[in-house]
């Protein structure tokens, strides 16, 4: 089995590495199963859209990839229904200029929040949960051109999940001067997923991801790689003197298994 999935669209994007961990790992697991594998990524960098693109061509380099899900998605591509990240994506906290840290320290309710704009990147799906909610949602077109919008005061705060925002400070703040800010938590159910195609050959694909998933839950090496991985930023982020705010996310599928306890993570619980 060969799996190529998109190059991230910056080279000092380093969201990615965790999930193609858990591929990878997930693979490993039915080795004795299905057998052997090759994973690669692209040749060429890839935004979310034209990831989407060229996975509806049949002849594409890409036959995988890695997103927050949506309706649309599920309808689109083949969607393995487990959380990669057990559901940490949908625990926000925000990036903002150190000036403003001070009007954030005062919202108290969704409200107070709303008097801020948003930045997210075009075509994530926070755009349409947050736009939903009543969010003024200032788009960027690329991910790297994210951070100086925030530093030309074209948004007041970029909203990213705990592991996302401390990382990104530490690679990016002297550079753009943001800080993370500490007093808030906005929370919104928002599930990763590996996709495939809606063909033969990507059942086979979903089929050995999602046993290898389902293994890698039983024996607790997901847990052990998401800790790996996460638990240092999550600790750094600092839930317990945060203010939570939480909103509904329409686009989820009645399909996500929300009931399935063991595949997400409980910042409350610590696990």
């Amino acid at each position: 089995m060969s799996l190529t999935y998109p190059r991230a669209e910056s080279d000092s994007d380093s969201r990615y590495q965790y999930d193609w961990e858990v591929l990878r790992t997930a693979l490993e697991k039915t080795s004795a199963r299905y057998g052997a594998f090759e994973i690669k990524q692209s040749q060429h960098q890839m935004p979310p859209a034209r990831v989407s693109f060229e996975m509806l061509r049949p002849n594409s380099e890409i036959n995988l990839f890695v997103r927050a899900t949506n309706a649309e998605l599920e309808t689109s591509f083949l969607p393995i229904r487990i959380p990669v990240d057990r559901g940490l994506l949908g625990y926000r906290i925000f990036l903002i200029r150190p000036a403003d840290q001070e009007k954030f320290a005062s919202v108290k309710s969704l409200d107070d929040l709303r008097k801020f704009s948003v930045g997210q990147g075009r075509g994530w799906a926070d755009v349409a949960i947050l736009t939903a909610a009543q969010f003024n949602v200032v788009e960027g077109s690329s991910y790297d051109g994210l951070f100086p919008m925030l530093k030309l005061r074209r948004f007041d705060f970029l909203s990213r999940s705990l592991d996302e925002a401390w990382r990104e400070y530490d690679e990016r703040h002297l550079e753009h001067n943001f800080t993370v800010e500490p007093t808030l938590l906005l929370y919104y159910p928002l599930p990763r997923y590996f996709f495939v195609r809606r063909d033969a050959d990507g059942e086979r694909i979903a089929k050995r991801i999602e046993a290898g998933m389902e293994i890698m839950i039983k024996d607790g090496s997901l847990i052990a790689l998401f800790n790996q991985y996460k638990s240092d930023l999550i600790k750094r982020a600092g839930l317990a003197q945060r203010r939570i705010l939480r909103i509904p996310n329409p686009k989820l599928s009645a399909q996500t298994p929300l009931n399935r306890s063991e595949l997400w993570y409980d910042p409350v619980k610590g696990k």
